[in-house]
């Protein structure tokens, strides 16, 4: 028989977490209006197909991507969620400009509603990214050490939100037989090296000859300069490989390359970078382009793109010093 948690026992219920966590700036609202949005989306994912179509191409997006039709589902969900929050504005993947929500709101959020919709229609990780800033006049085009918390959902065999507050990074998960959120890890930290690297080999040959040495240094495992093995992930939506590295441990990139359009790298700075650079941080780890920490950049655009390499310390920095011998690197 399968075990389940009791409504009077297992762990913290988010609800109550957030109602006694530092907050001053009073963001925690705001993740918990999020948090309780995400599994009616869940329920809309699972289903699949046996509810129209989700894969369904509607349109292209600001950055040049097909938009699908959960993609869009998904934003007019977030939209709703953080009107009735008191959000300002809203910067999402799926509009092309900023959306004013409440004049009077006290914060902004950027927000990728679903993330990875390459993986949509096949069970592979789905998610949302979302980063809460005060509410300036420079609205969205600010450093991002602006942010006062980040998160994320990862839609997978089980319904994970992910968040920091500007105290550490938590994790809860949705438990269906209590009905909401309990609180499964607190002050998460990751550990500063790793053996576990994610990223898209089929891009290698466009990359510049100091990544390229870097991945054949890796490959060489115990018997090359690196004197270990490593073991290449890849689950193809940035938000399932945060979720792992956040659990297991592990390094990611993303970086620029030679093809068009990939000269300043592709995930898009605000609303994907931001909010995962905020949580390496929170965690011990680390997030950078590759020259500079991703929280220290100032967007030029409100979709600019960027290259984006995080999570275990240690390797980071080993992969940005092979990038920093490249006198060619993009």
């Amino acid at each position: 028989m399968l075990e389940t948690i009791s409504p009077m026992g297992g762990n913290e219920p988010l609800p109550a977490y957030l109602a006694r966590q530092k907050d001053a700036d009073g963001a925690a609202a705001i993740v918990l209006a999020l948090a309780r949005a995400l599994p009616p989306l869940a329920d809309r994912v699972s289903a699949e197909a046996l509810r129209g179509e989700p894969g369904a191409v509607v349109g292209i997006n600001k950055s040049g991507d097909e938009q699908k039709a959960l993609d869009a589902e998904a934003h007019d969900l977030m939209i709703d969620v953080l009107r009735r929050a008191g959000v300002r504005q809203v910067l999402s993947e799926e509009a092309e400009e900023v959306i004013h929500l409440n004049a009077e709101g006290r914060f902004d959020v950027a927000i990728d509603p679903i993330d990875g919709s390459g993986n949509i229609g096949v069970g592979a990780p789905l998610g949302m990214l979302f980063s809460i800033l005060p509410a300036a006049e420079s609205g969205f085009l600010r450093c991002g050490r602006a942010v006062v918390a980040a998160g994320y959902a990862s839609f997978g065999h089980s319904t994970d939100i992910g968040f920091s507050l500007g105290e550490g990074v938590t994790i809860a998960v949705f438990d269906r037989s209590f009905g909401d959120f309990r609180v499964t890890r607190e002050r998460l930290r990751l550990s500063p090296s790793t053996r576990s690297v994610a990223y898209n080999a089929s891009n290698e040959r466009h990359w510049p000859e100091g990544l390229r040495r870097y991945v054949r240094d890796l490959l060489a495992g115990r018997e090359g300069p690196r004197g270990k093995d490593f073991n290449m992930r890849w689950l193809a939506a940035a938000v399932g490989d945060l979720h792992r590295i956040l659990l297991k441990g592990g390094a990611f990139m993303y970086p620029a390359d030679g093809r068009p359009g990939y000269a300043r790298g592709h995930l898009r700075l605000v609303y994907e970078a931001v909010p995962v650079a905020f949580l390496m941080e929170q965690a011990g780890g680390l997030a950078t382009n590759g020259r500079t920490p991703i929280l220290d950049l100032v967007p030029d655009e409100l979709h600019a793109k960027t290259p984006l390499l995080f999570g275990a310390a240690e390797e980071i920095e080993t992969l940005c010093a092979y990038l920093a011998a490249d006198p060619a690197q993009l």
